[in-house]
């Protein structure tokens, strides 16, 4: 089960052959867990990647709160204080997020740090636009979870199959909007402007793209979950799987923010 996700290809179970990782035969004969029944508790299931995932998503969540409450109303006395919590968030969460994609070994405590540092940078941000277009996180925040309900709903019901080349495009354009949103920073401290990020046309175009991009990236993590289910990986990857369906709701969710932003923008 060769990946191309950087999330599981580090992963020396997720990219062991079948044989290999099924030590205990076929998984139609494991324990459903009911009374009685013996069943090996450590292995990866999806009730083992749910509460993980939940776990995840509520560091995110409560350190979005806890910035956001912290800056205040947004002042331009307040004004530091958010692109302070913005660039001290969004660069440790962009660092460590590389450093768990890269990982052989997930580790659950540098998983919940960039789940801190990440929802510092959404808190920050989310107030930036909260300022500007009253109501707009809630809509962003219901918005994310019905892609999410959606996209689950899509993949189950139709019985999506993903192959490599999807994996490969989707990869390649998820590293490829990385690298175009760097490039745009580094070229702003110039004072150029490329305005793929932006407030205009061609801003709005990305945001399309990004979000759609999001969701293709939810398919492969569900793809992935599935997959190490039914190849019975340990325990503790279900920690990399929660890491990677944390990141695709980011980051379905600030591209949203921008797509309501420029529609609502005067």
């Amino acid at each position: 089960m060769k990946s191309n996700n950087p999330v599981f290809a580090r992963s020396e179970e997720f990219n062991r052959p079948y044989a290999q990782q099924d030590p205990y035969g076929d998984p139609s004969t494991w324990g459903t867990g009911a009374p009685g029944v013996q069943v090996d508790a450590g292995r990866m299931t999806v009730d083992s990647v749910v509460p993980k995932a939940a776990i995840t998503l509520f560091v995110v969540v409560a350190a979005a709160a806890a910035t956001w409450f912290w800056t205040g109303d947004v002042t331009s006395e307040t004004v530091d204080r958010l692109y302070l919590a913005l660039m001290v968030g969004s660069l440790g969460a962009f660092a460590l997020s590389m450093v768990n994609s890269f990982k052989r070994v997930v580790s659950p405590a540098l998983v919940l740090a960039f789940a801190a540092l990440e929802g510092v940078a959404l808190g920050a941000i989310s107030k930036f636009f909260e300022a500007q277009f009253d109501g707009i996180v809630t809509s962003a925040v219901l918005g994310t979870f019905g892609a999410f309900a959606g996209t689950l709903a899509v993949y189950k019901f139709f019985d999506i199959q993903v192959g490599n080349k999807f994996r490969t495009f989707v990869m390649a354009g998820m590293f490829g909007m990385v690298g175009l949103g760097l490039l745009s920073m580094v070229l702003g401290f110039f004072g150029i402007d490329t305005g793929l990020f932006g407030m205009g046309g061609l801003g709005l175009v990305m945001a399309i793209a990004g979000l759609v991009l999001g969701v293709f990236m939810l398919v492969l993590d569900f793809d992935f979950v599935e997959n190490g289910v039914a190849a019975g990986l340990p325990e503790r990857e279900s920690w990399r799987a929660a890491f990677a369906l944390t990141v695709s709701l980011v980051w379905i969710y600030t591209n949203l923010l921008r797509i309501l932003a420029i529609f609502q923008q005067d």
